[in-house]
Order: C-alpha cells, then structure tokens, then sequence
C-alpha cells in the first residue's frame, strides 16, 4: 500500500517540487496539499494522511504551530523542511520538540546537486517517518518539554565503567532529550554524544539540552578536558575523536576523512574510545538509519565494553541499533527509561 502524503508549504514552486520528486514513484501517492497550518490541521482531520510534509515559516499559522495543533488532535508523522541557518536550527529543534519526526534542509540541494541522490534521500526518510505508529507519537509528545524533577542516585552495579557514548540519527534529538533529562547532576562521568546532524544545528541542540538536563551539556572542542557529569556533543561536520589516557583523556576534533560517510560518525568515537577506555566504555546506540556505530561498537564488545541497543518498538528509524542486535553484540535491548536507569547503575 502506497504511503499516503499532505505536503504543506506557502509556496507553489516548492509544493510542486516535493510532488514532482514523489509523482512517479509506486511507493508514495499525494492526497492533497495546503498552503498554511490551518489549512494544514483541516486537511490531516479530512484526509488522514500517513505522512506529512511542513513547511515552518508560513502565513495565517506557522509550521511549529500546526504541528502542536495536529499532534493534539490527530498524531500523525511529520518531515519537516527547514532552513539549516543558526535561526533555522532553533525552529527545527522546536517542531520537534512540538511532535515532528525528522527533518530535511528546504534548499533541496543541500542534500546533493544530484536530483536522483535527492529524490532517494527525500524517499527514504518520509518511508522512515511514514513507520511511526500514532501510538508511539501520543506516547511521546509530551515527554520532552520540560526538566525532569532531580533524580535519585541508584545503586551502583559492580563494574568498571569510565565512560559513556551514545550513538544515534533520525529520531536521536527527542531520544536524547528523553535519556539525558533521566540523568543526576552529580553524575560522576563524561558522556560522549554522537548525533548525525548538520554543523549550524548543533551549537543550538548543545544548548537545547543543557537547559533541559540536570548535568551540563555543550558542544565539543578540541582539547576538551573529559569530566565527569558532562556531556559533549560532537559538532555537526566534523569527527569527535579521544586522546591521551582514561585518566587524562581530551577530546580531539578534526575534519576527519573523506570516506565516513556520516560526520560525525559514531563508528570513528567509537573506535577512538577503544584505543583510550579500552573495556571501560558503556556505548549506547540509539534510533537512527543505515548502521553506523556497528562497526566500532564489535571493536569495543571484543575489548569487553558493555553495549547497549534502543529496543524497536520506541525507535523512529530502527536501523542503527538494529545492526547491533543482528551482529549479537547487545548486552542489553531497552526503551529510553531502561538506557537512563542504566547510565545511572553504570555511573
């Protein structure tokens, strides 16, 4: 059965180009099209789509809005287009906070001066969106908002964790808000944070969980000095390495090279972990397409890490801890509350 599309959008180029791209292929069929967020709400309680495609910036109601209004009254998956500015980073960060599921750049070529490359990119995500139950949806909309009340220490387990480092894509900012906001600001180690996500997104996203944790979170720097109950998010296009011992460890931030294909990758901290933590690592990969954090995640399950997956049923996209389940090197496959009750026993 085809998926069933509302592309949302105040200009008329725009809609016709997201139609033109999906028109012709077997797996999509456009029910219909509106031009603003009340028009947007109207046609999702009419037409009932399985996906739709938002616009932010629009007139009468924006994007943001409408999508609060939709995830009230009909979850319903939501891609969202946006400008991937600093301003634009805050709006996406905020639709999601308010329901959307994933987003992509509004500058189509952003993605790629290929229109083929393009079209495959814009395919698979509303695919990957269009997965998302309207169960899951109400059961996440109003579980990201807000700071938690502190949390309770728990007992230790016996082992001897140093380190954390969660690995996620589609899906991962609302995960890692839901697991990060869990954590105690006592916490007594670093936390790595890979998340695939562009370079004018992060700084905003650092901060967007900074206010929302107990624990202080920021975006990495070369030369970090690694200290416990702080989180350091890999900035967008470039490679979050470690250097030095587990017990003077900085973080190291390059370019890094040409053939990863995701930057930053989780596979590259990964296995820069291995070399410095060598069985001290408790690595987390969360919801997220392609499997990216296999790889390095089989180095440091041989070097005796604990490795931990985000179990399907609360994943947006489970591709990525997937991998780790098929490759049968989970220690562990939970829901989001189970990784922040686990990160709490390891600290």
């Amino acid at each position: 059965m085809a998926v069933r599309v509302l592309i949302v959008d105040d200009s008329t180029f725009f809609r016709r180009q997201i139609t033109r791209l999906l028109e012709n292929k077997k797996e999509f069929e456009i029910i219909g099209t509106a031009t603003n967020g009340t028009e947007a709400l109207s046609k999702t309680l009419e037409l009932k789509p399985d996906v739709i495609t938002m616009d932010i910036e629009m007139p009468v109601m924006n994007g943001i809005d409408a999508t609060k209004n939709i995830m009230r009254q009909i979850p319903t998956p939501i891609l969202i287009f946006s400008s991937l500015s600093t301003d634009g980073a805050k709006l996406t960060l905020d639709a999601l906070d308010a329901g959307a599921v994933d987003y992509m750049p509004k500058k189509l070529q952003d993605i790629s001066a290929n229109p083929d490359e393009v079209t495959e990119v814009l395919c698979k995500k509303i695919i990957a969106v269009a997965r998302q139950s309207r169960i899951l949806l109400q059961k996440e909309k109003a579980a990201f908002s807000a700071k938690s009340e502190i949390p309770k220490r728990a007992r230790k387990v016996s082992n001897s964790t140093k380190i954390v480092a969660i690995g996620t894509s589609t899906g991962g900012p609302v995960a890692l808000q839901s697991v990060l906001k869990d954590i105690p600001f006592d916490f007594p180690l670093p936390i790595l944070l890979i998340q695939h996500m562009p370079g004018t997104f992060t700084p905003a996203f650092a901060s967007r969980l900074n206010d929302l944790c107990h624990i202080k979170v920021k975006e990495a720097e070369d030369g970090d000095e690694l200290k416990p109950g702080v989180a350091y998010l890999a900035p967008g296009g470039k490679q979050m390495g470690v250097k030095g011992t587990a017990s003077s460890a900085r973080l190291e931030i390059i370019a890094g090279d040409a053939s990863l294909n995701y930057k930053p990758s989780v596979d590259y901290t990964y296995s820069a972990l291995d070399k410095v933590y060598s069985s001290s690592v408790l690595a987390i990969v969360l919801t997220g397409m392609g499997a990216d954090g296999c790889k390095g995640a089989v180095q440091l399950k041989k070097s005796g890490s604990t490795i931990i997956a985000q179990e399907e049923k609360s994943c947006v996209v489970y591709g990525m801890p997937a991998a780790i389940v098929k490759a049968e090197i989970a220690d562990k496959v939970l829901d989001l509350k189970g990784i922040s009750d686990q990160i709490i026993l390891h600290g």
